[in-house]
């Protein structure tokens, strides 16, 4: 798996017993460099669904799927870093239990491989001038998002190709 400069994945540590199962999956201690999280959401998707690719320019995200199984997709969209125009991709959810802290400027999106519930914390309240996409079939990211007929919104049928964006450069704050 190739690696984006500032994403992050971690492995909560799990415990379990006759009654069910626990596990730690966020700390804000694992991301020294990010900002505190500000928000919460949930999303639950049906298998074949497909969401983004997205990226904002002032928001990190950190996503975690206590149910099912997704495709997570990201590439690195930000100009002059290191790591700029890698794709990189891992399942997560049952069977690999971890979150992911993704950077602003970094496009990600994921496919629904079951049935699957994702949660994610984000380090600014929503804003829809910070709401940005990239086409989630663009050849030159090469997304192998593991659904061969997906269901997509509106939004992400009509993300541009990405080299119709201009150069990013996210922005603190």
């Amino acid at each position: 798996m190739a690696e984006i400069e500032g994403v992050v994945i971690v492995r909560p540590t799990g415990h379990g017993d006759d009654r069910g199962r626990f596990a730690e999956t966020y700390r804000r201690s694992w991301f020294p460099g990010g900002r505190e999280m500000v928000q919460a959401n949930r999303s639950d998707k049906v298998a074949g669904s497909l969401v983004g690719l997205h990226y904002h320019l002032h928001q990190a995200d950190y996503w975690y799927a206590p149910r099912g199984t997704i495709r997570v997709v990201l590439h690195d969209l930000r100009d002059g870093s290191p790591t700029h125009g890698t794709t990189m991709s891992f399942d997560m959810g049952d069977g690999n239990e971890c979150g992911v802290y993704i950077p602003p400027g970094v496009g990600h999106g994921f496919a629904a491989l079951t049935d699957a519930t994702v949660t994610y914390l984000v380090d600014q309240y929503y804003n829809p001038d910070d709401e940005l996409g990239v086409a989630w079939d663009d050849p030159d990211i090469a997304a192998d998002w593991g659904v061969p007929d997906p269901v997509l919104s509106k939004r992400d049928q009509s993300n541009p190709r990405r080299g119709a964006l201009p150069p990013i450069r996210p922005r603190s704050g």
